[in-house]
Protein backbone atom coordinates (compact mmCIF):
# COMPACT_ATOMS: atom_id res chain seq x y z
CA UNK A 1 0.00 0.00 0.00
CA UNK A 2 1.23 3.42 -0.89
CA UNK A 3 0.37 6.42 1.07
CA UNK A 4 0.50 9.77 -0.79
CA UNK A 5 0.80 13.20 0.83
CA UNK A 6 0.01 16.23 -0.60
CA UNK A 7 0.89 19.27 0.60
CA UNK A 8 -1.05 22.49 0.04
CA UNK A 9 1.25 25.66 -1.06
CA UNK A 10 -0.07 28.32 0.53
CA UNK A 11 1.03 32.02 -0.28
CA UNK A 12 1.80 33.93 2.78
CA UNK A 13 1.16 37.47 2.54
CA UNK A 14 3.61 40.07 4.08
CA UNK A 15 2.84 42.31 7.37
CA UNK A 16 1.49 45.46 7.07
CA UNK A 17 4.97 46.54 8.76
CA UNK A 18 8.42 45.63 6.79
CA UNK A 19 10.20 43.75 9.82
CA UNK A 20 12.56 41.31 8.78
CA UNK A 21 12.19 37.68 8.69
CA UNK A 22 13.57 36.77 12.08
CA UNK A 23 12.91 40.36 14.09
CA UNK A 24 9.48 42.35 15.26
CA UNK A 25 11.91 45.65 14.78
CA UNK A 26 10.16 48.45 12.26
CA UNK A 27 12.78 50.45 11.01
CA UNK A 28 15.23 47.71 11.55
CA UNK A 29 15.14 49.26 15.36
CA UNK A 30 15.24 53.08 14.31
CA UNK A 31 13.50 55.81 15.51
CA UNK A 32 10.77 56.85 13.08
CA UNK A 33 10.46 60.32 14.86
CA UNK A 34 14.35 61.40 14.76
CA UNK A 35 13.98 61.45 10.73
CA UNK A 36 11.75 64.60 11.32
CA UNK A 37 13.28 66.04 14.34
CA UNK A 38 16.83 65.20 13.24
CA UNK A 39 17.21 65.08 9.97
CA UNK A 40 19.24 61.77 9.75
CA UNK A 41 18.62 58.07 11.09
CA UNK A 42 19.06 57.32 15.01
CA UNK A 43 19.15 54.33 16.35
CA UNK A 44 16.19 53.33 19.02
CA UNK A 45 16.95 52.23 22.57
CA UNK A 46 15.49 49.12 24.48
CA UNK A 47 14.44 51.48 26.74
CA UNK A 48 11.62 53.52 24.73
CA UNK A 49 9.37 50.81 22.25
CA UNK A 50 6.06 50.68 21.70
CA UNK A 51 3.94 48.37 19.88
CA UNK A 52 1.91 49.50 16.64
CA UNK A 53 0.50 47.36 14.03
CA UNK A 54 2.02 44.40 15.17
CA UNK A 55 5.76 45.23 14.75
CA UNK A 56 8.00 47.11 17.48
CA UNK A 57 8.85 50.49 17.20
CA UNK A 58 12.25 52.24 18.87
CA UNK A 59 12.68 55.54 19.66
CA UNK A 60 16.02 57.18 21.41
CA UNK A 61 13.81 59.52 23.95
CA UNK A 62 11.08 59.48 25.74
CA UNK A 63 10.00 62.55 24.10
CA UNK A 64 9.78 60.81 20.58
CA UNK A 65 7.86 57.90 21.79
CA UNK A 66 5.06 60.09 22.93
CA UNK A 67 5.46 62.31 20.04
CA UNK A 68 4.69 59.03 18.03
CA UNK A 69 1.91 57.67 19.99
CA UNK A 70 0.47 61.18 19.62
CA UNK A 71 0.26 60.50 15.82
CA UNK A 72 1.34 57.44 14.20
CA UNK A 73 0.62 57.62 10.72
CA UNK A 74 2.64 60.99 11.07
CA UNK A 75 5.71 58.95 11.53
CA UNK A 76 5.78 56.17 10.49
CA UNK A 77 7.59 55.17 7.40
CA UNK A 78 5.15 54.86 4.77
CA UNK A 79 4.23 51.49 3.03
CA UNK A 80 4.66 49.93 6.02
CA UNK A 81 8.29 50.74 5.82
CA UNK A 82 8.75 48.47 2.60
CA UNK A 83 10.47 50.09 -0.48
CA UNK A 84 8.82 53.02 -1.56
CA UNK A 85 10.23 52.59 -4.84
CA UNK A 86 9.24 48.19 -5.27
CA UNK A 87 5.53 49.10 -4.07
CA UNK A 88 5.48 51.68 -6.58
CA UNK A 89 6.74 48.45 -9.27
CA UNK A 90 3.85 45.95 -7.61
CA UNK A 91 6.08 44.82 -5.23
CA UNK A 92 7.78 44.38 -2.05
CA UNK A 93 11.25 44.62 -0.66
CA UNK A 94 13.17 45.66 2.57
CA UNK A 95 14.27 48.96 3.07
CA UNK A 96 17.42 50.12 4.20
CA UNK A 97 16.79 52.81 6.98
CA UNK A 98 19.42 55.06 5.73
CA UNK A 99 17.89 55.29 2.13
CA UNK A 100 15.07 57.67 3.43
CA UNK A 101 13.22 60.58 2.10
CA UNK A 102 10.85 63.21 3.62
CA UNK A 103 8.40 64.28 0.85
CA UNK A 104 5.38 66.74 2.33
CA UNK A 105 5.56 65.77 5.82
CA UNK A 106 6.08 61.52 4.89
CA UNK A 107 8.95 59.12 5.30
CA UNK A 108 9.83 56.84 2.39
CA UNK A 109 12.50 54.33 2.47
CA UNK A 110 14.29 52.61 0.05
CA UNK A 111 16.14 49.32 -0.22
CA UNK A 112 19.89 50.90 -1.37
CA UNK A 113 21.70 54.29 -2.59
CA UNK A 114 20.96 53.01 -5.92
CA UNK A 115 17.50 52.87 -5.54
CA UNK A 116 17.30 55.61 -4.24
CA UNK A 117 18.70 57.50 -6.84
CA UNK A 118 15.73 56.16 -9.50
CA UNK A 119 13.13 56.76 -6.45
CA UNK A 120 14.35 60.43 -6.53
CA UNK A 121 14.52 60.98 -10.25
CA UNK A 122 10.34 61.10 -10.32
CA UNK A 123 9.33 60.54 -6.88
CA UNK A 124 6.41 62.50 -7.42
CA UNK A 125 4.86 59.62 -10.10
CA UNK A 126 6.33 56.54 -8.25
CA UNK A 127 4.40 58.19 -4.82
CA UNK A 128 1.08 57.83 -6.71
CA UNK A 129 2.25 54.56 -8.00
CA UNK A 130 2.63 53.39 -5.20
CA UNK A 131 -0.52 54.73 -2.99
CA UNK A 132 -2.47 53.41 -5.42
CA UNK A 133 -0.96 49.97 -5.23
CA UNK A 134 -0.73 49.85 -1.31
CA UNK A 135 -1.79 47.65 0.63
CA UNK A 136 -2.76 45.66 -2.44
CA UNK A 137 1.17 44.55 -2.79
CA UNK A 138 0.47 42.98 0.71
CA UNK A 139 -1.13 39.97 -0.63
Amino acid sequence: MMLTLVFSVQVMAEDEVYTGFFSDKAVSGYDPVAYFTEGKPVKGSDKFTTRYKEATWYFNSAEHKKLFLDNPEKYAPQYGGYCAWAVAKGDTASADPHQWTIEDGKLYMNYNASIQKEWAKDKVNLIKDADNNWPNVLK
